[in-house]
């Protein structure tokens, strides 16, 4: 009986090395095939890493129903509403002047006065002149009475009769002429006193006491200046694009550099209903009230006109412009997830956006910054919400870093 147990014993050892051969091989199957399937996965992971980094990803941005008028700055200039450089119509030397820069006048207030002798004198011969004209147009009236009478009674000639009516004609017409000739002279004697031809401001003076004042000298400065600031034109240079905008009963609102938090509102009075080719641009005149003197002419001012925009108009950044060989082009992200390039017309630039009145429609989701090698029909990928705001803190970090 106690031989069957180490039997037993001997026959069990070669039973568990061999089970434990199997589980072993096993194990390493199992590992080998983990392995494959590992890699297998990884593989497919990089696969579609690299797929995915072929394909762009972009931002979407829709394009915008613009306001229903616009609001454009250009440059004006203001002028007086009356602005007058006043010469002399004599010659002479300046007496005395009464009117300084800055100072306001009413229209006929002396501004000056010039001493002429030599006009003064001219009035005077011219008098005694009409004097003299009147003596011999008296007296060749008398004698031709006498001839008259004298014919009558046949003791002239009717010849000589109306050779002394001729001469008294003659006579009175000489008197008429020196008659002009001291009204003219008086007329220039109202020049003497130089006054203002309407209320405003003197600008400027030119002359001073003792002065040679030469008449009639265009070329030289003027005495005075005078301005009606009571109202300011403004004269604004609108591009030919924008021309047909400028209608009857416009309202801008413009700006001086001086008065920075200061509006000032002008009304459309005209154009010039032309375009100037050096520039390109139609003048259109304007009128605003400056009853208290603020706006000084000469101003430069930003003016603001607000324009009427195309209905068929929508805008989009003009981050999302292409410019390609077939002109300007913006990338509209289709309902396949490519992307389709769309050539397009800019009606207006606005700066940061730009208003398209051609090739794009309002539904359009364009593409913003679109990849420099972005092709027509090129799969993309749309940066969700949360790609967008990680990317905007990586820049921030990166920009902090730099500093």
């Amino acid at each position: 009986m106690s031989r069957n147990p180490a039997r037993v014993e001997v026959v069990q050892k070669p039973l568990n090395l061999k089970a434990a051969g199997i589980g072993g091989a096993v194990l390493a199957l199992f590992a080998v095939a983990l392995g494959l399937g590992l890699r297998f996965h990884q593989h497919q992971q990089l696969v579609q890493w690299t797929d995915a980094q072929l394909i762009p990803s972009v931002r979407i941005t829709p394009a915008t129903d613009p306001a229903k008028e616009h609001i454009i700055t250009l440059p004006g200039h203001l002028q007086a509403w009356y602005s007058a450089p006043i010469h002399a119509r004599v010659s002479g030397y300046l007496k005395a002047w009464y009117k300084d820069i800055g100072d306001k006048v009413k229209a006929g207030d002396v501004l000056a006065v010039i001493d002429t002798p030599e006009l003064d004198q001219q009035l005077e011969q011219a008098k005694a002149v009409l004097a003299k004209a009147r003596a011999d147009a008296n007296l060749a009236n008398i004698t031709a009475g006498r001839w008259q009478h004298l014919l009558g009674s046949d003791s002239v000639s009717r010849q000589e009769a109306d050779e002394k009516a001729g001469e008294a004609a003659a006579a009175q017409a000489t008197v008429l002429a020196a008659r002009a000739d001291v009204d003219r002279l008086q007329a220039l004697e109202s020049f003497k006193k130089i006054v203002a031809p309407f209320d405003g401001v003197v600008t400027a003076r030119r002359t001073d006491m003792g002065d040679l004042i030469t008449a009639n000298n265009e070329s030289g400065p003027e005495l005075f200046s005078v301005a009606d600031t009571s109202r300011m034109r403004l004269y604004v240079p609108v591009p030919e694009v924008e021309a047909n905008a400028i209608k009857p009963g416009m309202q801008v609102t413009l700006r001086v550099p001086e008065l920075p938090g200061r509006p000032f509102q002008a009304a459309l009075i005209g154009n010039s209903n032309a375009i100037n080719q050096s520039s390109g641009s139609l003048l259109a005149q304007f009128v605003a009230d400056n009853s208290d003197g603020a706006l000084k002419p000469g101003d430069y001012a930003d003016v603001q006109l607000g324009l009427q925009v195309d209905p068929h108009v929508v805008s989009v950044p003009s981050s999302a412009l292409v410019f390609r060989d077939k002109g300007a082009q913006v990338a509209v992200l289709g309902p396949d997830s490519r992307a389709h390039l769309h050539n397009v017309h800019i009606a207006v630039d606005m700066g940061t956006s730009l208003q398209i009145d051609q090739g794009l429609r309002l539904d359009d989701r364009v593409i913003e910054n679109p990849p420099d090698s972005l092709m027509d029909g090129d799969k993309v990928s749309v940066e969700t919400d949360a790609d967008q705001n990680l990317a905007a803190n990586d820049t921030e970090k990166h920009g902090e870093s730099a500093l």
